[in-house]
C-alpha cells in the first residue's frame, strides 16, 4: 500500500557525499523538507570521521508539549538506528529538537553502507511513526475497556490531518479527505468504493476493514468545522490486535501515515491515463479523417465494381456533392412555366374570374 520511501532522498545525498567524499570535507548544509522539517549537516576537517545531523519537525500529535523533548518511547526507536554508528547527543543543537553524531569510521564500505545510511535518513520517518505505534501497540489495553476515548488528532504533512479513535479491541483511524478540482473528487469517490468492496470481501479478510461515507462519522462529533469540511468523503479503518503483531505493526503504521500520498499518487495516475486515452482515441480518429480525405480526392475511375457501387463512391465526392448542390439551386431559380397543350383555352372557359354585375343600375343624369 505504502509507495514512499521513508529515507528522504536529498538527506540520503548529502550523507552519501560526505561518506565517499576522497578527503574531509568541510561542510554546512541546511535542507527543508515538506515546508516544515529542516536538516541541519555540519561536518568538520578536523573530524573527519564525525558529522553531526540535527532536525526539527513537527510532532504527529499536537497534544504533546515539546518543553521535555521528545518522548522516551521516540528516544529508544531512534538509538535502535544503527546504534553502532549513530549516539545521541545532549543537548541538542539550540533550535532543533534532535541532534546525532555519525561515525562514518563504522559504517562498513560496499551495499552495507547504503543500507545504514539509508536507515539514518530516515529519522524523521521514524520521529513520527514512533508515536502512531506506541498508541497502536495499546490497542488491547484494558484502561479502554469501559469506552472509547476522544479522538486523537495527527498530522504528518500539513493541511492533511487524520484521526485516531480508540475504541473497544480496536483503533479507528479517520481521513477526512480532500481534493481541489472535481475530477479529483469523482476519481476518488469510485477509488473509495473499489477499496471498500475489495477490503471487505473475502480474499482481503486479513487486511484492516476499509468504509468510506460522505458525511463524518458518528466518533468525529464536537470536532473543529475545518476539519470536517471535506469535499472527498471520510475513510475508515479499523486495526485490531493481529494488525499490529510483531513486523506488522511498522508496516501497518506507515501505510496509514501514507494514506493521503497513496490516494493523490492513485488519483494522478488514473487521470493521465484517461488523459492519454482521450488522445490516442483522438489521434485514431483525425487519421480516418485523413483517409477519407485522401479517398475523396482520388477520381472516381480507380472505383471498380458494380454501377450502383460507383454512384455510392461518388457520392462521397465532396466536389460532386458541391456539384449537385449547385444544380439544384439553379434549378430552383427556374421560373418558366410548364406548357400543357390545350391548358390556355382550358383556363379561358372555365378558369376566368366571372363579372358580377350590380343589382342597383345607377343612370346618368342630364
Amino acid at each position: 500500500m505504502a509507495c514512499f520511501d521513508r529515507a528522504s532522498p536529498a538527506l540520503k545525498e548529502i550523507l552519501l557525499k560526505l561518506y565517499r567524499a576522497d578527503k574531509p570535507l568541510e561542510s554546512d548544509h541546511h535542507l527543508h523538507e515538506f515546508g516544515s522539517v529542516e536538516y541541519h549537516i555540519q561536518s568538520s576537517a578536523s573530524y573527519p570521521h564525525h558529522t553531526h545531523l540535527s532536525i526539527s519537525t513537527p510532532l504527529l500529535s499536537q497534544g504533546i508539549l515539546l518543553s521535555h523533548g521528545l518522548p522516551r518511547y521516540t528516544i529508544e526507536m531512534v538509538k535502535g538506528i544503527c546504534s553502532d554508528a549513530v549516539e545521541i547527543v545532549e543537548p541538542p543543537r539550540q533550535g532543533y529538537q534532535l541532534t546525532l553524531r555519525l561515525d562514518f569510521a563504522r559504517i562498513p564500505h560496499g551495499k552495507e553502507s547504503i543500507k545504514m545510511i539509508s536507515e539514518i535518513s530516515s529519522v524523521q520517518a521514524v520521529i513520527l511513526s514512533s508515536q502512531l505505534k506506541e498508541l497502536l501497540m495499546n490497542v488491547n489495553s484494558q484502561e479502554i475497556s469501559q469506552g472509547m476515548y476522544r479522538p486523537i488528532k495527527l498530522v504528518y504533512h500539513p493541511r492533511e490531518p487524520f484521526f485516531v479513535i480508540k475504541q473497544p479491541a480496536k483503533i479507528t483511524a479517520v481521513f477526512p479527505m480532500r481534493f481541489k478540482d472535481n475530477s479529483d473528487v469523482i476519481i476518488a469517490t469510485a477509488f473509495f468504493q473499489e477499496l471498500m468492496d475489495a477490503g471487505n470481501s473475502q480474499e482481503c479478510a486479513k487486511a484492516p476493514p476499509c468504509t468510506w461515507s460522505p458525511i463524518p462519522p458518528p466518533e468525529l462529533r464536537g470536532e473543529a468545522i475545518e476539519d470536517l469540511s471535506t469535499n472527498g468523503g471520510f475513510v475508515s479503518f479499523d486495526i485490531t490486535s493481529r494488525h499490529v503483531e510483531g513486523k506488522k505493526l511498522d508496516k501497518t503504521v506507515w501505510n496509514l501515515l501514507n494514506f493521503y500520498g497513496f490516494v493523490k499518487y492513485h488519483v494522478k495516475c488514473t487521470r493521465g491515463f484517461i488523459q492519454r486515452r482521450m488522445r490516442k482515441r483522438l489521434e485514431s480518429l483525425v487519421e480516418i479523417l485523413q483517409k477519407v480525405g485522401i479517398e475523396e480526392d482520388q477520381p472516381i475511375r480507380n472505383v471498380q465494381g458494380s454501377r450502383c457501387m460507383r454512384k455510392l463512391v461518388g457520392l462521397s465526392n465532396s466536389k460532386t456533392l458541391i456539384q449537385r448542390c449547385n444544380f439544384i439551386n439553379n434549378i430552383k431559380r427556374i421560373r418558366s412555366r410548364l406548357k400543357i397543350h390545350g391548358f390556355n383555352r382550358f383556363r379561358r372557359r372555365w378558369l376566368t374570374i366571372p363579372k358580377f354585375s350590380s343589382a342597383t343600375r345607377y343612370r346618368k343624369l342630364d
